[in-house]
């Protein structure tokens, strides 16, 4: 005797396949249009809708995965590089807790972003994607349930065909079996066969009024759903874009105010180191400053100008064209003839310093001068100078200084005197270009604080005695390319 459970299992298993035989069979009839099928033109649109909103709706749940993904990426590549800063900062560094505080806030921005992000949109996607499967599987469930509608359809519709044979054969008996019945026997045979094809058109009639409704029922309810859910994506898709937006405004905000006090420790961390040089091997060596100074660089003239150098470094006498040489007073005069006459006595032998006295216009530049209660104006950028210069000449091992130094007024802010030792070609705008035997005043920094280390600030002699302009023509200088003379 077999197991119930068994029997059980082999009835449904062999129900399945007869199902299966008989929709296969109602297809192939369908194809080769031997049977009519029930079609929805309507219902079939909103199935194409349907497939449409599932298929973008997985695109955009991957594509949202992969932002997700570079958001976390983002965010320890942003960590990593904080740690590094953190790693790299010095104790004594101004700003050092700030960093901290701001590595800290960063890494915290970047974590509630993400899951922000994972909360108010990838979940939300989630739940909208969720009740796809299900619609598509009921969607499958009623096509297979419309071609059991159309095979009992079809099977009913041919037995009531058939119906009109048997009437014929119950009016005029051709079998046989019938013609060789006695005649008290054919009735019954009638009655028999009479009844089997009423059986028959009564299970037929069940099966398709059953299918018939098994299968209204999904249809009615698919046709009300689907329509829904396609208009619900436009709502949808607002809200998710609304809040990826809106999470990320915020996120960017936040940010950049975290941006904006890391620049300031920066700032504040050029300022505390500002001033300070940093070694550079070589000699003789040339100090690196940190911040240059902001006094232009006084280039050297062209050829043929009127401030051309020879190569013994003495100024070369070439008067403005259009300026008339200014009257010197007889003091001056006799000062100057006694200096030169002074020089020219200890210079005798070959290695003596020779003095050339020349005129140089000195431009915007407005003299009045006293002499003997006679009053001599003389006019802007028409005034030479009166310039003396000499070279570096020794005798015994003593250095000749410029002549007339007592006569030169200093530049404001003058501490002392050097000497290059060293050609040096200025690297940047606020450097000043040296050849050896050029004198120097050096005076004070404007802001001591700012000065680099190993750097003087100064002025030419000889740019002081025509320019009087302290402003547009000192700048700095390495030390230790000079000597001290005075």
């Amino acid at each position: 005797m077999a197991e119930p459970g068994k029997g059980v299992s082999a009835g449904f298993i062999a129900k399945n396949v007869q199902k299966k035989i008989n929709r296969a069979q109602e297809k192939v009839l369908q194809k080769l249009g031997k049977a009519d099928e029930t079609k929805d033109e309507q219902f079939e649109q909103c199935v194409q809708n349907f497939n449409r909103q599932l298929s973008e709706g997985t695109k955009l749940q991957k594509d949202l995965r992969t932002y997700l993904t570079a958001v976390k990426a983002m965010h320890e590549a942003t960590k990593k590089l904080s740690e590094l800063l953190e790693e790299i900062y010095e104790p004594d560094w101004v700003g050092r807790e700030d960093i901290h505080s701001i590595s800290e806030d960063g890494d915290l921005l970047w974590t509630d972003y993400h899951q922000k992000l994972v909360d108010q949109a990838l979940l939300t996607l989630d739940t909208y994607l969720g009740q796809f499967p299900d619609i598509k599987t009921r969607i499958a469930k009623r096509g297979r349930k419309l071609v059991d509608y159309d095979s009992a359809r079809h099977h009913y519709e041919s037995l009531q065909g058939a119906k009109k044979k048997d009437d014929v054969k119950i009016a005029k008996p051709v079998s046989l079996l019938e013609k060789a019945a006695p005649q008290w026997c054919q009735g019954k045979l009638v009655a028999h066969i009479v009844a089997q094809s009423n059986l028959l058109r009564n299970q037929a009639e069940e099966e398709f009024l059953k299918a018939q409704k098994v299968f209204e029922e999904i249809n009615i309810d698919l046709q009300e759903e689907l329509p829904s859910l396609w208009n619900s994506r436009v709502g949808f898709y607002v809200n998710t874009f609304q809040s990826i937006a809106g999470l990320e405004e915020t996120f960017h905000k936040e940010m950049s105010k975290l941006n904006q006090n890391l620049g300031d420790v920066m700032d504040q961390l050029e300022q505390q180191h500002m001033g300070k040089p940093l070694p550079v091997k070589g000699a003789p060596s040339t100090p690196v400053k940190l911040e240059k100074s902001a006094s232009p660089t006084v280039e050297e003239s062209p050829p043929n100008s009127p401030t051309t150098k020879n190569d013994n470094h003495v100024p070369a006498a070439s008067p403005t064209p259009h300026a008339p040489p200014i009257p010197k007073s007889p003091s001056q005069a006799v000062e100057q003839e006694n200096a030169s006459s002074e020089v020219t006595e200890k210079g005798d032998g070959d290695k003596a310093a020779s003095y050339i006295s020349e005129e140089q216009p000195e431009p915007k530049k407005e003299v009045v001068e006293n002499e003997t209660e006679a009053d001599i104006t003389v006019s802007k950028d028409v005034l030479p100078a009166v310039v003396t210069e000499t070279l570096p000449a020794t005798t015994n091992g003593a250095v000749f200084d410029t002549v007339l130094s007592d006569e030169i007024e200093m530049p404001p802010g003058f501490q002392f005197k050097v000497r290059a030792l060293h050609d040096y070609n200025a690297t940047d705008t606020d450097e000043l270009n040296l050849k050896a035997g050029d004198i120097i005043f050096v005076v004070a920094h404007e802001n001591p604080e700012e000065q680099d280390e190993g750097w003087l600030m100064g002025i030419k002699e000889i740019d002081w005695i025509q320019q009087k302009d302290l402003k547009s023509a000192r700048s700095v200088f390495p030390e230790n390319f000079t000597e001290r003379v005075q």
